[in-house]
């Protein structure tokens, strides 16, 4: 009888599954994961910042206010009764816009989005890093905490008159 030389199918079968089982238990290691959730993060506060815009513009358009640069608003925000407190929408506090979208403010930003962005005092690691930028146009800088890099932001440009709509721009290449 002739001597068997390789492996029998069992033994490539059984080698097989312990790779698989290797990598499956390997590969979150080495895919970094973090990053992307981070960046998609990032894109989700965007879409909710342009939500909120589109609909804080269509309630200053119907009130015939779409036109108003945010030193016109005179009024008691906190009033959502007072016309020129800002655009009532539906919330505690009037929208105070700026060409009918949202200004670049936290307190704005909080109110239309109905979102902390965890600065609450009581939570003791915050998950974003927000910085207002009162120049002209005003800007408003929010990062996630605990990103590795200060390249994994988005910058919200207020509206700069009726023609120049606000921008949103994402950095995401340290995420």
């Amino acid at each position: 009888m002739q001597k068997q030389n390789g492996f029998t199918l069992i033994e490539l079968v059984v080698v097989i599954i312990i790779l698989g089982i290797l990598a499956v238990t390997a590969a979150p290691k080495f895919i970094n994961l973090q990053s992307d959730a981070r960046a998609s993060a990032l894109q989700g506060v965007k879409g909710a910042i342009q939500g909120a815009n589109g609909l804080v513009f269509a309630k200053a358009a119907v009130g015939g206010d779409e036109k108003k640069a945010k030193a016109q608003w005179t009024g008691d925000a906190t009033n959502p009764a007072d016309e020129d407190g800002g655009v009532n929408i539906g919330t505690a506090l009037s929208a105070k816009t700026n060409y009918g979208y949202l200004q670049a403010t936290l307190a704005e930003f909080n109110n239309a989005i109905d979102a902390d962005f965890g600065l609450a005092t009581d939570d003791p690691l915050p998950e974003w890093t927000v910085v207002e930028n009162g120049g002209t146009p005003a800007t408003i800088t929010i990062k996630q905490a605990g990103s590795p890099a200060n390249n994994c932001e988005l910058v919200y440009t207020e509206a700069e008159s009726t023609s120049v709509v606000p921008t949103y721009v994402i950095t995401d290449s340290g995420c």
